[in-house]
């Protein structure tokens, strides 16, 4: 078996950056904390725009019939009361970014299904807890200019 070749490079701006880059990346709590703000802002879009790029399927007439009847109508779709909309939060650590939501009810409204008693009623999904890819590439560029 040929020995192995070390090439060494005595280059003291090049160890700098070397240097720098591995001590960043010892602590990716602040990279994790600006990837998880983007998150909740790409979120807040989507209930803002109702759906992106593509637009949520609007409300059926009876659930409109329903909560004209209760005083909520006109509003936004997924925005009866506005609580969904609020319920989500971000963790962070030094490892990862997480947005989400403790509503017992946001998953049928994130992947759609079965709903009601008997589960009669069909939901449709409307994901909100979704990124497009302008939020995709903020991503990249937060951890291209932390590193």
């Amino acid at each position: 078996m040929p020995e192995p070749i070390e090439i060494k490079i005595e280059d003291a701006e090049l160890q700098r950056a070397l240097e720098k880059l591995i001590s960043k990346t010892q602590n990716l709590r602040p990279l994790m904390k600006n990837i998880a703000g983007t998150m909740i802002d790409s979120v807040e879009e989507n209930f803002e725009k109702e759906g992106r790029p593509d637009k949520w399927t609007f409300l059926a007439k009876s659930t409109i019939k329903q909560r004209t009847k209760k005083g909520y109508w006109p509003s936004r779709i997924l925005q009866m009361r506005g609580e969904l909309a609020a319920s989500i939060t971000s963790k962070y650590d030094d490892n990862s970014a997480i947005i989400g939501t403790n509503k017992i009810y946001a998953a049928i409204h994130q992947f759609g299904g079965n709903a009601g008693r008997n589960k009669k009623i069909k939901i449709v999904a409307r994901p909100y807890l979704k990124l497009g890819n302008n939020d995709l590439q903020m991503i990249f560029k937060i951890i291209f200019h932390f590193l």
